[in-house]
């Protein structure tokens, strides 16, 4: 499995062998505007991707052209190793689910998840049962009677997973399927994702901007910027090693530290991101250990309680604001505002950037 983004790409390259999706050279134009540039990437069968960036970076983009319904301006797609690059959405061995679930409101519920059977030519006693068999698969079996507008907002979602999932598609594309949901039922239904994945063991092509939902379901992550995949990597890959300023910034939350500030501050040349969990505070003129740690003074500015620790703002003797995450020790953090401090962390948890 690789990925380049160079946007001197062209689509004579091979599709990779073995992948449920390679994406050779693909872009998108409208107009002027490059919605995708020269993407390559392969996605492996069975594996959890997500594509993960802002509004406007190109991951829709390129999942609605995977989908069919949108035609490359250049570049080809492969699926399970067969060019599907003009063929029309119908014609090409996935499903996909969108946020706004898209149910027939007239349909029972076991209808709506038996619909695509139903267009495919299945008889009514197979396609009864399959439709049943995929609601239990998303513990919605003794709803089927119901009609959408019955249903919570988790409940369709699960409907709309089964209707997807009955027709046994090779890849199932998902477009932030689960942005329309409160927070506790969005945390739960990613909980049921992840599961229903790796029960089924097929492909799945998430799309969505929130960073946590991507690091805590994804097998892989590409992080998008304007129409370009910038870092392409597990989710531990994507948190500790960001390969720029902005995933560093798009992915979590991290301090920067420019040349200048490199310099000055640890000693090194170019620009350097640091994790907020990564550093630690010691009251002002605590003892300094030997082992290498980098020991900076300053002043606590604010201390934020965040229910299972602190987000603590500091400014540095030189004037450098960092952002501090401590764990929760009992509701109280240790340090106080207008307190003196010293911030200390290790060489290695400082990350160079390109």
């Amino acid at each position: 499995m690789s990925v380049s983004t160079s946007a001197g790409t062209t689509p004579s390259v091979a599709a990779s062998a073995g992948s449920a999706i390679s994406l050779r050279g693909l872009s998108k134009h409208f107009g002027e505007v490059k919605a995708v540039d020269g993407v390559d990437l392969d996605i492996a069968d069975g594996e959890f991707f997500s594509m993960l960036g802002p509004s406007g970076s190109g991951k829709t983009t390129v999942l609605r052209l995977i989908a069919g319904f949108e035609q490359a301006t250049e570049g080809t797609i492969h699926l399970a190793g067969e060019d599907v690059t003009r063929r029309a959405p119908f014609d090409r061995d996935v499903n996909t689910v969108f946020q706004d679930y898209a149910l027939f409101p007239h349909m029972s519920v076991l209808d709506n998840v038996a619909y695509g059977l139903r267009v495919r030519g299945v008889k009514k006693g197979p396609r009864r049962q399959q439709a049943e068999e995929a609601l239990a698969t998303v513990q919605l079996a003794h709803l089927g009677s119901r009609r959408p507008g019955q249903l919570s907002g988790g409940q369709r979602q699960r409907v709309a997973l089964a209707r997807s999932i009955v027709v046994r598609p090779k890849v199932l594309l998902l477009d932030e399927p689960l942005g329309a949901l409160d927070l506790k039922l969005r945390e739960q239904m990613q909980v049921e994702l992840k599961q229903l994945q790796r029960d089924l063991g097929i492909t799945f092509v998430f799309v969505t901007h929130d960073q946590e939902e991507a690091l805590t379901l994804s097998d892989r992550v590409a992080v998008f910027s304007e129409g370009k995949i910038v870092q392409l990597g597990t989710p531990q890959e994507i948190y500790e090693q960001p390969a720029s300023e902005y995933v560093a910034s798009f992915v979590g939350t991290s301090n920067l530290f420019d040349g200048p500030t490199s310099a000055r501050l640890l000693g090194r040349d170019g620009t350097h991101a640091l994790r907020p969990e990564k550093i630690s505070l010691r009251p002002a003129g605590s003892t300094a250990s030997d082992d290498g740690t980098i020991r900076v003074e300053g002043v606590i500015l604010e201390s934020i309680y965040l229910g299972t620790g602190h987000r603590i703002h500091v400014r540095l003797n030189d004037g450098t604001q960092i952002v501090v995450l401590e764990q929760s020790t009992g509701g109280k953090a240790d340090e106080q505002r207008g307190e003196r401090i010293v911030a200390c962390w290790s060489p290695d948890d400082l990350v160079p950037l390109t």
